[in-house]
């Protein structure tokens, strides 16, 4: 309720500007880094969204293939001899093992003012670096991202997670007026170089190399800004194996980066007073409210267990009408009112991001987006838990 109370406030005074695009005063030169391992079946639309951007500070598309066993460095290549002077394609000395690697060794061919990722299987508009470019007329600007939401949108679970992703980019935006934006996510995010050399770049060793580097730019008194008004696709999971994995990795990423910047934790500076705060009562939230229902589920198992057991040997009814009554506890109260009010701030979300929103969206969706998807999130973290602590850290 805390959560969604100051959300509900920084909408109220900031829903004027929401989606103000700054109008830059230069033009700044940028490449864009693409790594890239086995996706041949994305990778050509890939380039081709990122020669459509309408910028004309845009020197170079980096292709960085971390030896892929499939076609992708090939396909890559051909746009490479179409387009020499726009395209580049390169490959690192041996597998990184992780998009952070790939990044990090194609960040060594780039020479301009800004510096931006876009995964291999995302897929930009065409005015977005235009829209972003505008941010770092502030100098304290260190990296400026965008909306990110699913393209594929027709099975349920690619359903869900257009509605997560868009209440994500929302609240995101929010954060941003207090200089709170924890992440710059992998399918768009532009870094000014100086700062991001100044960090020493992405850490290869976090398997949220998005999340980290936005902790450390704060860390060094770096600003990061959203522009909502545009947006990038990507290719969301389609199956829930995979799904599991991503989010899983997300936690294992999360943890980690609390682990690296715990000395930070309640110091001053937004980052230390704010963000870890914030991102460690998010995680930790589910875990607690999934430890409450098993208790109480399992105690009251084991109490009727036990009725049942000393009850039928001398002869006590198992039912009667006196038994039949619901007793309403605070519990219950709270879950029903944190259940309606999220729906209502989805609603609110979703007719705001109509733009970026399935137009066939019903209200079965943000049901079961708000009752059962969302409960899968304290598994996850546990999940992520165990795995952090067996080291389980392997990004593929």
């Amino acid at each position: 309720m805390y959560l969604l109370l100051i959300f509900l406030l920084l909408y109220l005074k900031n829903k004027k500007d929401i989606f103000y695009s700054p109008e830059t005063k230069k033009k700044y030169t940028i490449s864009l880094i693409v790594p890239c391992w086995n996706e041949e079946e994305t990778i050509a639309e890939t380039i081709e969204h990122l020669l459509q951007i309408e910028y004309s500070g845009l020197k170079k598309i980096i292709i960085v293939d971390d030896c892929s066993s499939d076609n992708s460095y090939k396909i890559a290549k051909k746009y490479e001899e179409n387009y020499p002077k726009k395209v580049q394609v390169i490959q690192t000395p041996k597998q990184t093992g992780n998009a952070a690697g790939a990044k990090i060794y194609g960040s060594g061919f780039v020479d301009t003012e800004l510096i931006g990722f876009v995964d291999a299987d995302s897929y930009p508009e065409k005015a977005s670096i235009k829209k972003l470019v505008g941010f770092f007329d502030n100098p304290k600007t260190g990296a400026v991202t965008c909306t990110i939401v699913p393209r594929n949108r027709n099975k349920l679970l690619e359903k869900m997670q257009v509605i997560e992703y868009n209440t994500i980019a929302f609240t995101r935006k929010l954060l941003g007026y207090l200089d709170a934006i924890y992440t710059t996510p992998g399918p768009l995010a532009v870094y000014r170089k100086s700062a991001f050399d100044k960090i020493g770049g992405f850490d290869k060793n976090n398997l949220t190399e998005d999340i980290e580097i936005a902790w450390s730019l704060i860390n060094q008194g770096y600003e990061i800004k959203m522009d909502l008004s545009t947006s990038t696709t990507t290719t969301a999971p389609d199956k829930f194996k995979e799904w599991y994995k991503q989010r899983r990795r997300w936690g294992i990423g999360g943890i980690q980066c609390i682990a690296k910047y715990k000395k930070e934790f309640m110091k001053k500076g937004i980052l230390g007073m704010f963000i870890i705060p914030f991102f460690i009562l998010q995680f930790f939230l589910g875990i607690l409210g999934l430890g409450v229902f098993i208790y109480l589920v399992t105690t009251r198992t084991i109490s009727n267990l036990l009725f049942v057991t000393y009850s039928v040997p001398v002869g006590t009814p198992l039912v009667t009408m006196n038994e039949l009554y619901i007793t309403p506890s605070f519990l219950n109260y709270l879950g029903i009112v944190l259940f309606i009010v999220g729906g209502i701030f989805t609603l609110i979300i979703l007719s705001i991001m109509k733009n970026t929103v399935l137009k066939k969206q019903n209200i079965f969706n943000i049901l079961f987006y708000s009752g059962l998807y969302l409960s899968v999130y304290p598994v996850i973290a546990l999940s992520s838990l165990y795995n952090y602590f067996k080291r389980n850290n392997s990004w593929r």
